[in-house]
């Protein structure tokens, strides 16, 4: 431990950490600002959705913590950014987005080998993509990274990207199971963007005058995404490296975090995540993770992955990167400030069973679906007895150091966005500011 902490501790009084503090050795893959600069507008241009009014930033916002502010996304049939986001009146959603859209802070680590609340995206180097996927032999290669294949999955899907049913080409072919070959959703984008005498010009100078793949835009994308939002210069960061000093509260806080509160357990790391998998009785609400023909909402998270009945409820452990800036919070988006988020971890059954489905950021109108599973109580009960954490007893001035702690996780570099936003796009779609 160093010396610096110990005398912080003495002086405040707190016992000495409980575990070890992590390490500021976290790898970052090198980046061609070619290509960070094709994907910055690659990620704010709706051409890359079914329907041209959806982009990756539509869910994806800096103003929102590379999130979009809302517990359940609004994809397609949506119109606006933000909590801001309604219903377009003319072609509404077919359902929310089952799960509460995660922020991309530090994803170009070369530790971030795991993606999706489930987990479904990892990088395998047994298989010919060196990447496992639920798309199987269906899955194309020449992603640079997982983080590059992850762009490949929301223009999929048609409440995210695609669009309704056989609305445009897109849809069409994602809904009769065409993803690849030459009538297959990733070309009919490709082609679009090849199209587009701005984005050729880009590819030229980067892959050269060869036919686009979808792959060589998701590995732009994710180049835009490793540069963008690196998050490695917080107040704990300045810390690690040299010794400069938290302020009080968040002294306090940390050494909660690392001892008595025992957050670390599962937040461990640089960045504060182990990349496992947990059940932590986080409230079910929206639609859940069901397949089209199924009629439940239910989300049993890493077992549809794995078929493990143990991993039952588990999600993965998120980084608290910026964590005061990607509210709502759970997998289904359940809790909209991160003091209630961090109440349910020192009781998860106790809040599970007594969560108010008002506090949930929702645009209107309600699908019916959208708190259906909260009030059934075998569901409820299901989601209780899978829980892993047991009750953390704080007091109110611990849980206020503790909240400091995690505002001291905060870059303001990446919050603000390297490049920012584009004014154009060179498709002349609309970008969302």
């Amino acid at each position: 431990m160093k010396p610096l902490l110990i005398l912080c501790l003495a002086l405040f009084g707190l016992p000495l950490l409980a575990g070890p503090l992590p390490a500021p050795d976290a790898v970052f893959r090198p980046l061609d600002m070619a290509e960070v600069r094709l994907g910055q507008l690659l990620f704010y241009d709706p051409v890359l959705s079914g329907a041209g009014t959806v982009a990756c930033a539509t869910c994806h916002h800096p103003r929102f913590g590379t999130s979009d502010g809302l517990s359940l996304g609004i994809g397609d049939g949506g119109v606006g950014v933000g909590p801001a986001r309604v219903f377009d009146a003319v072609n509404p959603p077919e359902q929310r987005i089952g799960r509460n859209s995660p922020a991309l802070f530090n994803l170009g680590a070369t530790e971030f080998t795991t993606l999706f609340h489930d987990g479904r995206l990892e990088t395998d180097p047994s298989r010919p993509s060196g990447i496992r996927t639920p798309l199987g032999a269906d899955m194309e290669r020449g992603f640079s990274s997982v983080l590059a294949a992850q762009a490949m999955f929301p223009v999929l899907s048609g409440d995210e990207m695609a669009g309704h049913y056989s609305e445009n080409p897109v849809a069409q072919a994602v809904r009769q199971g065409m993803l690849t070959g030459p009538d297959g959703a990733w070309s009919i984008l490709s082609r679009r963007v090849a199209e587009i005498p701005a984005y050729r010009a880009g590819f030229d100078a980067t892959i050269g005058p060869r036919d686009i793949a979808f792959s060589d835009i998701a590995n732009m994308i994710a180049a835009f995404v490793a540069f963008e939002w690196r998050a490695d210069n917080s107040p704990f960061d300045a810390w690690l490296r040299d010794g400069t000093p938290l302020h009080a509260a968040a002294a306090r806080g940390m050494a909660l975090f690392y001892g008595k509160a025992g957050c670390s357990g599962c937040h461990s790391g640089q960045f504060q995540t182990d990349h496992q998998f947990h059940a932590i009785a986080m409230p079910q609400i929206g639609p859940g993770k069901a397949a089209r023909f199924e009629r439940h909402n239910r989300d049993v998270g890493r077992l549809r992955v794995t078929g493990d009945a143990r991993d039952t409820y588990r999600f993965r452990t998120p980084s608290l990167r910026n964590v005061t800036r990607t509210a709502p919070y759970g997998h289904s988006g359940a809790y909209p400030t991160l003091e209630r988020v961090v109440r349910h971890h020192l009781d998860p059954v106790g809040w599970l069973n007594a969560y108010d489905p008002a506090q949930a950021i929702l645009t209107p109108p309600a699908f019916e679906t959208d708190f259906s599973l909260m009030q059934d109580r075998d569901e409820v009960a299901a989601i209780a007895a899978a829980n892993e954490l047991a009750p953390v007893e704080l007091s109110e001035p611990e849980l206020a150091d503790l909240l400091a702690f995690l505002a001291a996780l905060s870059d303001p570099a990446s919050l603000k966005g390297r490049l920012g936003v584009p004014d154009t796009v060179p498709s002349g779609l609309p970008v969302s500011d």
